[in-house]
């Protein structure tokens, strides 16, 4: 018989004791540099978070006029530096230029076949003025909403910012979304403007985009132009009176359009998230907190130095494109590497190649990205020199131990701190994360939160949870980077955060928190699979099935099972072998050995891939109703490949 606290606490299963600490060397150059540096900063942040914030705002961002209070707080809405007058874009561009860094490289760009460009801050400067006057000549105004629609071009952050210097608020929209939904995202924010490119490269192919763009414009009657930049030269259709090309509306333009001063809470951006339910939602960012949340955390997470080279791989098309390619990095002067195309193309070694030619030193990418590089093989990051590298950082999920263990000792050379980072596209900005010159890494957990970051880990009786008990993550005060809402809707955005636990932000992941007060993510909330009154989390069955040396990538899922309430399914990606009975069982034993008997798969489905979100993310709400038996009625908007989905359906039919 179960006892009522193990089945309201979810089961911590995983042993993952190897901790890896920064070297003298590191340390001794970073910014923060010991433990008790970085508990110092934590320890100020909470004790009293106002007059930390303050101190941070007043330093780090430019104010046309000064804020009269630091926060207003009346649950669940925030407003940050209440009445100060800012503009991300100068905080971005004009306040380094002005400084004198202008001749600085913002932005190493290359393509996918392999054009090239480098745009220093003063250029950036003077393409993001004339788009901001283009706009201006084209009737957009503040508060007016422009979707965009790019590949990875220079052009993509240059409309972005050029929104935030007239204080329109910009939705991008990833380049790869259907016609339908970009018009669902048109629609619900009532976009008067749409900014895409005749298309993109990706794996050698041309996307398509204005096409697209053409007919979702069909169902989108908001929208009244549509500003075309030429990449590809496809001689895409242009409706007259609506479509313009891109560098026939610059021409006419000055570079000297200034940066409009803005409402520290007026909104810079509308980015949407796929929900559980058919629709899609528009999370909010507003100016001020946002931006000095992004620059702070990029500063203290990535110990930004300058002699760095940045490189995110990320899509501008997701918050971390937003926060860590576009407003963060370039607040705080960084140079970065920009690249369009595939990991893949035209070979498997193309990540590697660009960080030996552009001497990248700071990596941040995807779990996802990770065990698809393990899977491609060793051999081609053989053939590159990646010895400019000194830090690396995870993003999108958690990452299994041994995926870490690989990044660190393959890619980084064993001297390589590894930031892994837990954050939503909610929260603005990282949450947790090893301080790199302070905090040792443990393969799989995002260690410490940051400075103004209170976590609690909440049974489901709303209680606190013990050391090494999982349970849902929540956050206990607010922070400046934090959603001011979901667009047009403060009812879904109060229920959907604020109604299950009182007085805290829901983040949706569960957690626990070790004996060295580190805390590793346990998967979403919905993603926990409960056998015979056991919660065990899918991301600790999904890293046992890793650490096998024959699986490149796991899902793990429940599904009804009449005797123990729910079964455990997973779908498991290999490496170089054949699905088999005998490999099947082969898994069934080695999760029995690293985990116990409780984990053991009651179903082990063999798939060439699995279903993921544009970003990277595994979808394991499908892959849910796949192991039920079920049509799924979820929103599948961001999935990357339909294919894969109706795959997984045709083989479970046959």
């Amino acid at each position: 018989m179960t006892s009522p606290n193990t089945a309201k606490q979810i089961a911590n299963v995983m042993n993952e004791t190897r901790v890896f600490p920064p070297s003298a060397e590191f340390s001794s150059r970073a910014a923060i540099g010991s433990t008790d540096a970085y508990q110092a900063l934590y320890d100020e942040s909470i004790a009293d978070p106002e007059k930390f914030w303050d101190g941070q705002a007043k330093s780090h961002l430019h104010w046309f006029e000064p804020y009269t209070q630091c926060l207003e707080w009346s649950e669940p809405f925030a407003k940050w530096f209440v009445g100060g007058k800012t503009n991300v874009s100068y905080n971005c561009l004009d306040a380094h230029v002005r400084a004198g860094r202008g001749d600085r490289v913002a932005f190493f760009w290359e393509g996918e076949p392999g054009d090239k460009r480098t745009i220093t801050y003063a250029q950036l400067l003077e393409d993001v003025s004339r788009f901001a006057a283009a706009l201006d000549r084209l009737g957009i105004r503040k508060g007016d909403r422009v979707s965009i629609y790019m590949p990875m071009v220079p052009e993509l952050p240059v409309a972005m910012l050029a929104c935030a210097r007239i204080g329109a608020i910009h939705s991008v929209i990833f380049g790869g979304f259907s016609a339908e939904a970009i018009a669902d995202r048109n629609n619900d924010a009532q976009a008067k403007l749409i900014i895409t490119s005749d298309g993109g490269w990706r794996r050698g192919k041309v996307l398509h985009l204005k096409q697209t763009v053409d007919e979702a414009l069909a169902k989108s009657p908001s929208v009244q132009h549509c500003v075309v930049l030429q990449r590809v030269n496809n001689n895409s259709p242009m409706t007259d009176g609506r479509d313009v090309w891109w560098h026939d509306l610059v021409s006419k333009e000055s570079s000297n359009f200034p940066a409009v001063p803005l409402d520290s809470e007026d909104s810079l951006f509308i980015l949407y998230t796929s929900g559980s339910t058919g629709k899609p939602k528009g999370i909010r960012h507003t100016m001020g907190g946002y931006n000095l949340y992004a620059k702070r955390t990029f500063q203290w997470v990535f110990d930004y130095r300058d002699e760095d080279i940045f490189w995110c791989t990320a899509d501008c098309g997701w918050i971390t494109g937003h926060s860590y390619i576009v407003y963060g990095p370039l607040s705080a002067g960084a140079t970065q590497v920009l690249y369009e195309g595939a990991p893949n193309w035209p070979e498997e070694d193309r990540f590697w190649d660009i960080i030996e030619r552009y001497k990248v030193s700071i990596l941040y990418t995807a779990p996802t990205a990770i065990r698809a590089f393990i899977k491609w093989g060793d051999h081609h990051v053989d053939k590159h020199d990646l010895s400019s590298l000194r830090l690396l950082g995870s993003v999108g999920e958690g990452i299994n131990p041994e995926a870490w263990m690989w990044y660190y000792e393959k890619i980084g050379g064993g001297r390589c701190p590894i930031v892994d980072t837990w954050w939503q596209t909610e929260t603005g900005g990282i949450m947790m994360s090893p301080l790199p010159g302070a905090i040792a890494c443990k393969p799989g957990s995002c260690t410490r939160p940051m400075p103004g970051i209170v976590p609690r880990i909440l049974h489901s009786d709303l209680t606190d949870v013990g050391t090494n008990e999982g349970g849902m993550l929540c956050i206990e005060k607010p922070w400046p980077g934090m959603l001011r809402g979901i667009w047009g809707d403060d009812q879904r955005y109060q229920e959907a955060y604020w109604s299950k636990v009182p007085h805290m932000y829901l983040t949706g992941d569960n957690s626990r928190r070790d004996e060295d007060g580190y805390y590793w993510i346990m998967g979403r909330i919905d993603d926990v699979i409960n056998v015979s009154g056991h919660r065990l989390s899918t991301i600790e069955i999904e890293s046992a099935l890793v650490s096998h040396p024959s699986v490149a990538e796991a899902a793990a899922v429940g599904r009804p099972d009449e005797i123990k309430g729910q079964g455990i399914a997973v779908f498991v990606t290999l490496k170089n072998h054949e699905p088999s009975d005998a490999m099947r069982d082969e898994l069934k034993k080695h999760v029995r050995k690293e985990i116990g008997a409780l984990a053991v798969p009651d179903e082990v489905r063999f798939t060439t891939a699995l279903p993921k979100t544009r970003s990277g993310k595994i979808m394991r709400r499908l892959l849910r109703d796949i192991a039920a038996g079920k049509e799924s009625a979820q929103d599948t908007s961001t999935l990357e490949d339909f294919s894969v989905l109706a795959k997984l359906r045709s083989d479970e039919e046959s």
